[in-house]
């Protein structure tokens, strides 16, 4: 197992280096880049004694590789990083070079428009010529590929970083094996852990390059990677008594389109058209669900509904929401970043927000005072998307009448639809559905209780969605369209034509599905005539 370390530590004897330079008619060292198809794999990985080999995959070809194995002794399965390996002189090398690359990485205006990968390897290549020392080309490779992850990545977690398999990147403390989300085997733990002063380090950098502060004067830290990544932080001993811990909820680079959906099986094609024509047609949405339950995914998809051209305004504390639309403000909150700087909250974004004039208020979350303002947006006619975290529609009332949030009854009329999400197991495999999608009835004159309309139901045993075949929306809509019942039907089956042929085509990232969302409600014969290819509406 590799056990290269974070090359932070000072400790080492460096001293076998020499410090001269090339005479000039020397040819100076250049650093190319590596290639793992020309030049071959830099790891050769072994998986140790006791465990079971079951997957491998590589994170960065040739340098970063993923080996998942059984352990025999616990039974559980494990995550296990291999690097390139380093010889003993190679080691010190590197160790020479970090150090002094901090003093000679100093930034020139003609630096500043030059790529940074470039940039380190021409400062690196510069320090070896004053070295006098030529490595191999196999040992720049790896030189190569620890300085960039240390200087320009984000250090021993890079791979991590990089895996588009992880959800979630977890360390407890010092010492203390780094836990991992994985899509496709869950909890996991690695061979990765660090000492006090290198977990101390990372910490601070990762504040640091969040655009945040962090100290033992203010040890907890909320903040966003500038990946959208979200971070939780905490520094030292005082809060977390086993060390510096940090938690990162890995961003998505594409967000989930409703196809993408589709085939997770989180919501079937019927279900979709329904949100289809609710959002189309200005009913406002709330999704709940417990942690991990997919919440803002299904709200960030659903969105590409929203007809072209509509204004739109998100609010979140965390940047999350993603949409292909032009007439979109994207808001996030603010903490004071100085004495006397204002805090921006999202009471105060959603109270600015409703001066904008908006069509559709997109809202992360609402867990505050900010849950007054978004019922009275909905009760003025604006049309409002948010998340809650609740497990049942019962719970989610009883949440919002209650502190802090505080809506009154009366208010909850204004909300059409809630659709319930849960992280639910299906045999040994741990999926994302939608329980149940539910409309708000009104109050109950006699009891006073908030009457419920399910109008989508989830099958456990059949893995499936079931229509119940009443729907106070579909029924509102037709009265406001003019349909008829005939029309009515016929809209939602084509709606869910339109989404089965984007899925049996391969159209499923968020940008083509929403321009296609987009041409539909400008020249829906269009589509329709393009049905056997939707690729020609791209064009």
């Amino acid at each position: 197992m590799n056990t290269t370390p974070f090359f932070s530590s000072r400790k080492q004897k460096m001293d076998t280096i020499p410090r001269y330079r090339f005479p000039w008619n020397k040819e100076k060292t250049a650093i190319t880049a590596y290639d793992a198809a020309q030049h071959g794999p830099l790891v050769q990985a072994s998986v140790p004694d006791g465990y079971n080999e079951i997957e491998r995959y590589w994170v960065d070809p040739g340098r970063s590789l993923v080996v998942i194995a059984l352990n025999t002794k616990t039974g559980q399965n494990e995550y296990l990083l291999f690097e390139p390996a380093l010889t003993t002189f190679e080691h010190e090398l590197l160790e020479r070079v970090h150090s002094d690359l901090r003093n000679y990485l100093v930034l020139a205006d003609s630096d500043l428009s030059k790529d940074r990968t470039g940039l380190v390897r021409e400062k690196v290549a510069g320090l070896l010529d004053e070295y006098g020392v030529v490595p191999g080309t196999d040992s720049l490779f790896r030189l190569d590929y620890y300085l960039i992850r240390n200087f320009i990545g984000w250090g021993r977690i890079e791979p991590l970083m990089k895996d588009p398999n992880l959800e979630d990147i977890s360390c407890d403390g010092n010492r203390i094996a780094i836990f991992l989300y994985h899509r496709k085997f869950r909890n996991i733990r690695t061979n990765i852990m660090f000492h006090e002063e290198d977990l101390n380090s990372l910490a601070i950098s990762l504040a640091q390059r969040s655009g945040k502060h962090i100290s033992m004067g203010t040890p907890m830290l909320d903040a966003t990677l500038p990946d959208g990544s979200r971070l939780q932080l905490t520094l030292g001993t005082e809060i977390t008594t086993r060390g510096t811990s940090f938690t990162i909820r890995k961003f998505r680079g594409e967000p989930f389109s409703p196809v993408d959906l589709m085939e997770m099986r989180t919501f079937d094609a019927e279900a979709l058209a329904y949100f289809w024509l609710a959002i189309e047609n200005n009913k406002s949405l709330l999704f709940i669900g417990g942690t991990a339950s997919g919440k803002t995914s299904s709200l960030n998809a659903v969105s590409l509904f929203i007809p072209p051209v509509a204004k739109v305004v998100s609010i979140e504390d965390t940047r999350e929401i993603m949409l292909h639309h032009e007439n979109w403000i994207a808001s996030v909150t603010r903490e004071a970043v100085a004495e006397g700087a204002n805090v921006i909250t999202m009471f105060d974004l959603l109270r600015s927000a409703m001066r904008q004039r908006p069509e559709y208020i997109l809202v992360g979350e609402v867990r505050g005072e900010e849950a007054q303002t978004l019922f009275q947006a909905m009760n003025t006619g604006h049309t409002t998307f948010s998340t809650m975290h609740a497990g049942s529609v019962d719970a989610a009332i009883h949440r919002l009448e209650s502190e802090p949030l505080n809506v009154p009854k009366n208010m909850l009329q204004a909300l059409n639809i809630v659709c319930v999400q849960a992280l639910v197991y299906r045999g040994t495999e741990r999926i994302r559905r939608a329980l149940e999608i539910v409309e708000i009835a009104g109050i109950d004159p006699g009891t006073a209780n908030v009457r419920v309309n399910n109008v989508f139901e989830y099958d456990p045993v059949k893995d499936a969605f079931t229509y119940t075949g009443r729907s106070q929306v579909y029924t509102q809509i037709a009265e406001q369209r003019g349909w008829s019942r005939e029309q009515l039907s016929q809209e939602i089956a084509t709606r869910k034509r339109i989404l089965e042929a984007l899925q049996k085509q391969g159209i499923k990232d968020y940008v083509r599905v929403a321009r296609i969302f987009q041409a539909y409600n400008i020249e829906p014969a269009k589509v329709l005539q393009e049905m056997g290819d939707l690729s020609k509406i791209l064009t």
